[in-house]
């Protein structure tokens, strides 16, 4: 894959950041989709520009965002778009720094792009299958921490029995808490709950050519392009721990699996 759809990629990831940006902070709608999950009108003008930019570089590949009513038609596709407008909206309604553009072009079930962009944090994340992965440019390298007692972790409360763990800074927008474990500022980043695949798409493949290991909850590798879009969770870690984490989880994986 040439590294110029890495850097027009990159590029769109840019401008609907600025355009998200200049609104941030500002006067504009926001509503509850269902209760405790915010949209606001800038998330769907973010939606409408990605589309038409992203299209363009590949016109042939599906699409799947937070933002447009899914269908099956992806399901056919070799490649498909899966993005989030602003993952991280209910910071960005208040005013608060952790959101983000993501975006991943996945082939095969797997990413082989993926952009953040997350301009109130001044920081830009970028990575290509089997070429390493950036911020502002430069390479990041996942923590190489070997014990997962004191392991650092973005959260607001940990549980009683993870009080061995060490909770750092959490923004809103998960894909950024997976670009802190590609960045060495985490260690351990777990979700425990059904979700969306472009909530992850984009920063697992950060992670992962960051050097981290990254799975679903239960330490499954992950898919894309699944038939409803979604994942049961994500575990990304340094390497050393994730086997230990995998076997802390894997009582609460298996209860939270069912629905």
């Amino acid at each position: 894959m040439p590294e110029t759809l890495l850097d027009a990629v990159s590029a769109v990831a840019a401008e609907v950041g600025a355009m998200a940006h200049a609104s941030w902070r500002g006067d504009f709608k926001y509503w509850d989709k269902v209760p405790g999950s915010p949209v606001c009108d800038i998330d769907l003008a973010a939606d409408a520009l990605l589309r038409e930019r992203l299209m363009a570089l590949d016109p042939e590949a599906g699409w799947l965002s937070e933002e447009t009513a899914d269908s099956a038609d992806r399901l056919n596709c070799v490649r498909v778009w899966v993005v989030d407008p602003i993952d991280g909206t209910r910071d960005y309604v208040r005013g608060r720094e952790g959101w983000a553009v993501s975006i991943a072009l996945v082939e095969g079930g797997r990413p082989v792009i993926g952009v953040l962009d997350a301009p109130a944090r001044g920081e830009h994340w970028r990575a290509q299958a089997g070429r390493g992965a950036t911020r502002n440019g430069e390479p990041v390298r996942a923590s190489r921490r070997l014990e997962l007692p004191g392991a650092r972790v973005p959260a607001d409360v940990l549980p009683r029995a993870d009080s061995d763990l060490v909770m750092v800074g959490k923004p809103n927008s998960i894909a950024l808490r997976i670009a802190m474990v590609a960045a060495d500022q985490a260690d351990l980043l777990a979700t425990l709950r059904w979700g969306n695949e472009w909530d992850i798409a984009a920063a697992a493949l950060i992670a992962q050519e960051a050097g981290a290991t990254v799975t679903d909850a239960l330490g499954r590798p992950l898919r894309y392009n699944s038939t409803k879009g979604e994942q049961f969770g994500v575990l990304a870690t340094a390497p050393a721990i994730h086997a230990h984490a995998v076997e802390r989880l894997a009582d609460r994986a298996a209860k939270a699996v069912i629905r």
